[in-house]
């Protein structure tokens, strides 16, 4: 699965790691962890496996354990309208 942010986002980082993403309706803010899933996937062009890979090594923590963070990190994005899934191509 790939996840991309729906158009129109204003996305920034402050001095203390702290994202805020928002859209004219809303807004969302998240702590250094948010911060950092949200430049894993765009390092890894939403591709959410790969992202919560880099993660796990970054973190010294088991892949699985990552990837489950990140998914729910990502449902509370997508609950907030702020991105959207795409299905990956073959």
């Amino acid at each position: 699965m790939r996840v991309r942010p729906v158009p129109g986002l204003n996305v920034s980082v402050d001095a203390d790691g702290r994202l805020d993403v928002a859209a004219p309706a809303r807004r969302f803010r998240c702590g250094p962890a948010g911060t950092a899933m949200w430049l894993a996937l765009c390092q890894h062009d939403g591709d959410v496996a790969a992202a919560a890979r880099m993660l796990a090594s970054l973190w010294e923590t088991e892949p699985d354990n990552a990837r489950a963070d990140l998914d729910i990190w990502v449902e509370e994005m997508r609950d907030a309208g702020l991105v959207r899934s795409e299905p990956r191509l073959p």
